[in-house]
C-alpha cells in the first residue's frame, strides 16, 4: 500500500511540493559532491600553493571520466525506474536497478586497474607541466584507489533518489563530504601530508557514501531486488545506459573540454606574461567553482526527473510540462545569481583558495568574468538535456548536451586562441553558452508544442469515451 501511495503522489501531488521533495535533496547531494574538489582546492591552496591546485586541475578530468560512467548507469537506471513505475511495470523497474548494480561494480573495478596502470601518461595528456607533474602523481595515485567506491556510491545515489528516498541519497553524500572537510585540514596541516593528505581525505569520504548507499539497497522503499534481477541482460543494460547517455555525455564532454583547455592554456600561457602554471591553476579554480553552479542546475533537472518520467509514462502530459518549466525557471534564477557573483565579486572567490601575487589574481579575475559571461543561459540548457533524458529521448538529450561541450566549446577553444592568444581560451566559454542555449530553446519549444497536442488529444479521447 505504501509503495502504491508513493508512486501515486508523483501523478497527483502539487508539482511545486514534489519539486521541493526531490530537487532540494538532489541539489544538496550534487553540491556536496562538487564540494569534494572545492574543499581540496581550498586547503591545498592554503597549505601547498598554486602548484598543488594546478595538480588537482590535471587530475580533475580523470575523476570526471569515472563519474561519467557512474552516471551513465546510475542516472540511466533512475530514468528507467521512473518510466517503468509510471507504466506500472515494477518487475522491469527492479530488473533495471539490478542490472545497474552489476554494471557499476564492473566499471568501478575497471577504472581502478586503468588508473593504476596509466596515471602518468594520463597526467601528461591532461596538461601537467614539469612543475605540477610530481604533485599530480602524488594526488592522483591515491585518488584512483577510491574509484570503485565513487562509481558504485554515486550510481546507487541516483537510483535511491528515483526510488523515492531523496533524503537518504542526500544524507549519504553529506556524510562523505563532512568526513572529507574535517580530515582535509588535519591531514594537510597537522600531519603535513600535502596533496596526498587531501586525496586520502577525499577517498575516505567516498567510502562512507558507498557504505550508506549499499546498506540502503538491502531494504529499499519501493523495490525488492532479487538475485534474478542481478543477472545481466544485454537488452536491459543497453536501455538503462541509453537513458543515461545525456548525463554521460555531459561529464565526458567536460573532460574533453578541460583536456583541450588545459593544453591550450599551457601552450599559450608559456608565451604570455603569466607563464603556464598560473593560468593552469587559475582556470582550474574557475572550472571547479562553475561546477558548484552546475550542481544546482543539474539538481533541479534531476529533481524533476522522477516527476517528469512517471507522468510521461502515465500520459499526464500537462504535469510533464509544468515540472519541466518549473525546473528550468529555478535553474535560471540560480544561474543569474552566479552571473552577478562572477562578474562583480570574483576576487572574493579567488581569495578562498589562498593568497597569490598580482599576476595570478589578474588572470583569475579575467577568467571568471570572460569564461562565465553567459552562464545565465546554462540553467535552461542543462535542465532541457535532462528533461529529454527523463522522457526516454536520449538522442535529443545528447544533442542538447553535446552542443555546448563538444560541438562548440572544443572547436572554439582550439580556434579562438589563434586570433586572441591566451584570452581566446576564455572567450570560448560564452560562445559555447550562447549557441547551445539557442539549440536547446529550439528543441524545447518543439517538444512543448508536441506535448500540448498530445494533451489535447488525450482530453478529446476521454470526452468521446464519456459521451459514447
Amino acid at each position: 500500500m505504501e509503495n502504491g501511495m508513493e508512486t501515486n503522489l508523483l501523478g497527483t501531488a502539487p508539482i511545486g511540493k514534489l519539486m521541493m521533495k526531490y530537487a532540494v535533496p538532489s541539489v544538496i547531494s550534487l553540491l556536496v559532491n562538487a564540494l569534494y574538489n572545492i574543499v581540496d582546492q581550498i586547503f591545498i591552496g592554503q597549505g601547498v600553493g598554486y602548484l598543488g591546485n594546478a595538480a588537482t586541475n590535471v587530475i580533475f578530468p580523470l575523476t570526471v571520466i569515472v563519474l561519467a560512467f557512474s552516471l551513465l548507469v546510475g542516472d540511466g537506471a533512475a530514468a528507467y525506474l521512473s518510466l517503468k513505475l509510471g507504466e506500472g511495470r515494477r518487475d522491469e523497474a527492479q530488473r533495471g536497478v539490478g542490472n545497474a548494480v552489476v554494471l557499476l561494480v564492473f566499471f568501478g573495478i575497471l577504472f581502478l586497474v586503468l588508473g593504476l596502470l596509466f596515471l602518468k601518461p594520463l597526467a601528461d595528456l591532461f596538461g601537467a607541466t614539469e612543475n605540477s607533474l610530481p604533485y599530480a602523481l602524488d594526488y592522483g595515485g591515491i585518488i584512483v584507489l577510491g574509484f570503485p567506491f565513487v562509481v558504485i556510491g554515486t550510481g546507487l545515489n541516483s537510483c535511491i533518489r528515483a526510488e523515492g528516498s531523496p533524503k537518504v541519497a542526500m544524507l549519504s553524500m553529506i556524510a562523505g563530504a563532512a568526513v572529507n572537510t574535517v580530515l582535509d585540514p588535519v591531514f594537510i596541516f597537522v600531519c603535513g601530508w600535502g596533496v596526498e593528505g587531501a586525496a586520502l581525505a577525499t577517498i575516505l569520504g567516498q567510502i562512507l557514501t558507498f557504505f550508506v548507499s549499499t546498506l540502503y539497497l538491502r531494504r529499499p522503499k519501493l523495490l525488492r531486488i532479487s538475485r534474478r534481477d542481478l543477472k545481466l541482460s544485454a537488452r536491459t543494460a543497453r536501455t538503462v545506459m541509453g537513458y543515461g547517455v545525456s548525463s554521460f555525455i555531459t561529464q565526458l564532454a567536460i573532460t574533453i573540454s578541460v583536456l583541450a583547455s588545459n593544453n591550450m592554456i599551457v601552450q599559450y600561457g608559456t608565451a604570455s606574461v603569466y607563464g603556464p602554471d598560473i593560468p593552469l591553476a587559475a582556470f582550474g579554480i574557475v572550472m571547479k567553482v562553475s561546477q558548484i553552479l552546475l550542481s544546482f542546475m543539474i539538481g533541479f533537472g534531476i529533481g524533476a526527473q522522477p516527476i517528469v518520467g512517471y507522468n510521461y509514462g502515465a500520459r499526464n502530459f500537462l504535469r510533464v510540462k509544468k515540472a519541466y518549466l518549473l525546473a528550468a525557471g529555478c535553474a535560471t534564477i540560480v544561474a543569474a545569481v552566479g552571473f552577478v557573483l562572477f562578474q562583480f565579486f570574483p576576487q572574493s572567490i579567488i581569495d578562498l583558495f589562498g593568497s597569490e601575487d598580482a599576476l595570478y589574481n589578474e588572470f583569475a579575475q579575467k577568467s571568471f568574468r570572460i569564461f562565465l559571461l553567459l552562464c545565465i543561459l546554462t540553467g535552461f540548457q542543462t535542465v532541457t538535456g535532462i528533461f529529454f533524458q527523463s522522457i526516454g529521448k536520449p538522442v535529443k538529450a545528447a544533442v542538447v548536451t553535446l552542443s555546448r561541450q563538444i560541438l562548440v566549446l572544443v572547436p572554439a577553444t582550439l580556434l579562438l586562441p589563434l586570433a586572441l592568444g591566451l584570452d581566446g581560451v576564455l572567450w570560448a566559454g560564452p560562445v559555447a553558452d550562447g549557441v547551445s542555449f539557442l539549440i536547446a530553446l529550439f528543441l524545447a519549444l518543439f517538444e512543448m508544442r508536441r506535448l500540448t497536442r498530445r494533451y489535447a488529444g488525450e482530453q478529446e479521447a476521454a470526452l468521446c469515451t464519456e459521451q459514447g
